[in-house]
């Protein structure tokens, strides 16, 4: 209580709590301390936040922030800003902002001078990154694709890309996904394809895209996957 009392009698803050992309584990105890001391968690969902915060132990108010919500949301939580709270903000899986809810508050909160923080933590599209066997080094980081309108033209764009790139994709759309690659890519260009990160069911299938392809073919996609795909020879 002593704590939060002091955060209301300061200035306003917002920090930025990456959570699990598979093993509960994998949350930071400083995220854990974080979550416990602010005086409000905003969540992508409530449900699956409320479930990681009982697991901790942490009883601070939990109020749902989201795609549908999240651009009328802004205005009332920087007043609350204002007033001295401490907001932790985070997403279902993964860092608040990368292919989630969090860019419009953050750079709202810029804009009004709060601090800002951001815990070092779990993302997906990095360790399926590090194990592709694919240069790391210099990479382009594209979340997800559009579904329909820009989609073609954006596979073209990235098709000539010499940097590898990485993409995020639901299972249901992974053998389209991967014949497109065929299609602007080519058959024999190299890819990664990481699922269920840091989950019991983990795994990579790496090979030509044609021989990725036939793999999930054969096997049904389950699971989000991050695409890792090599850059232009």
């Amino acid at each position: 209580m002593e704590a939060k009392e002091k955060n209301r009698a300061s200035i306003g803050s917002l920090v930025l709590i990456p959570t699990p992309v598979g093993n509960l584990g994998d949350l930071a105890p400083r995220s854990v301390e974080v979550l416990k001391e602010a005086d409000l968690v905003l969540a992508e969902d409530t449900r699956t936040t409320g479930k990681l915060m009982r697991h901790f132990e942490i009883d601070t108010p939990l109020r749902a922030f989201h795609q549908h919500n999240e651009h009328r949301a802004v205005e009332g939580l920087v007043q609350q800003m204002e007033s001295g709270l401490q907001i932790a903000l985070c997403s279902d899986a993964g860092t608040p902002g990368i292919s989630d809810p969090g860019f419009l508050l953050v750079r709202e909160a810029v804009q009004r001078g709060f601090i800002i923080s951001c815990i070092p933590g779990p993302t997906a599209f990095a360790p399926a990154l590090v194990v592709s066997g694919l240069p790391c080094d210099r990479f382009v980081f594209e979340g997800f694709l559009p579904h329909k309108k820009g989609r073609q033209k954006k596979l073209g764009a990235l098709a000539e890309e010499e940097r590898t790139w990485v993409v995020y994709e639901s299972p249901h759309r992974m053998v389209k996904l991967l014949g497109e690659l065929i299609e602007y890519c080519g058959p024999d260009r190299l890819v990664s394809c990481s699922r269920e990160i840091s989950k019991l069911h983990e795994e990579t299938v790496r090979g030509t895209v044609t021989s990725v392809l036939a793999h999930f073919t054969e096997h049904e996609p389950r699971g989000e996957f991050v695409v890792v795909v090599a850059g232009r020879a």
